[in-house]
């Protein structure tokens, strides 16, 4: 049975509605950055781009790097977002648009986030790489899909109780990285933690200007947990939908953070853009290696 048209939007050219995109556009091997302007940054060390197109903050680029084709492609900021992003990556590679019906033989995408955060933990310093081990989500958005076979229900049930979580809010979830892409992007200078991921910049992530927070508590209680030795090491907004998404959909996924503060000794880089540079080399020398 073919998909309503209601449900896959396409374009008049028959691109995917929000990101513009044709199959024949984009890699294998995609990279998310959340700033569209970030998207050049990672492209001016291309040895060619062959692509480019942008529709509202997506904006993509396809190119190669020392051989390899990859995609660059701006998310913007929060999970919604990524709802739209990878749901729509997927049905560029599995779905036959012109039929409108799901291929028999499906196409595994690698996706690799490189973005920004904050450390929550005082022996990670600014200016240090993080691995996203697992992706904390605090938002509820992927509680709208089947999600029992990829949640690490241990875990997540340990933060409730630790942080005494408000029933009135969606249920944590915990799910792990791509194992292979971890494998890939490891080395002597990266970190790893969890990564919890918000559904806001400003309450979600306990900050306070005019408005009371339903846990003023919230985040010491993020910073202090533990479960066999693994902590909550950042805060920010994409990587659990990342992760739950790929899951689902049959899609390796790993998240790589710039640390530019650390919130547990005050500290901020003093050149972050640097920061950003190095972890963009870093990545891609290693997804050609």
């Amino acid at each position: 049975m073919s998909i309503k048209q209601s449900e896959l939007i396409l374009n008049p050219d028959g691109s995917i509605y929000h990101l513009n995109l044709r199959p024949e556009n984009i890699a294998t091997t995609i990279i998310f950055v959340g700033d569209q302007d970030r998207v050049d940054k990672i492209t001016a060390s291309f040895d060619a781009v062959e692509f480019t197109t942008q529709k509202r903050e997506f904006k993509t680029s396809t190119g190669t790097y020392k051989g390899k084709r990859l995609s660059v492609i701006s998310t913007g900021i929060g999970p919604d977002n990524i709802d739209i992003v990878l749901n729509e990556l997927d049905a560029l590679v599995n779905i036959n648009l012109a039929t409108r019906q799901p291929k028999a033989d499906l196409t595994s995408l690698h996706i690799v986030r490189i973005g920004t955060s904050g450390s929550l933990q005082k022996d990670i310093p600014v200016d240090s790489f993080l691995i996203s081990s697992h992706a904390l989500d605090l938002n509820g958005m992927l509680h709208s899909y089947q999600i029992d076979a990829i949640s690490n229900t241990e875990i997540a049930t340990a933060f409730v109780q630790h942080t005494n979580w408000s029933a009135k809010k969606s249920t944590p979830i915990l799910v792990e990285n791509s194992r292979k892409l971890a494998e890939k992007l490891s080395s002597n200078k990266t970190f790893t933690g969890i990564t919890a991921t918000a559904g806001g910049f400003y309450g979600p992530q306990g900050r306070v200007l005019r408005l009371p927070l339903q846990d003023a508590d919230l985040n010491n209680k993020i910073d202090s947990f533990q479960f066999e030795g693994k902590k909550i090491t950042n805060l920010e907004m994409e990587t659990s939908a990342i992760y739950g998404l790929s899951k689902l959909l049959g899609h390796k996924a790993i998240s790589m953070n710039a640390i530019i503060a650390n919130r547990a000794n005050g500290t901020f880089s003093e050149d972050y853009n640097k920061v950003v540079e190095n972890l963009i080399l870093y990545t891609l020398d290693k997804l050609v290696e």
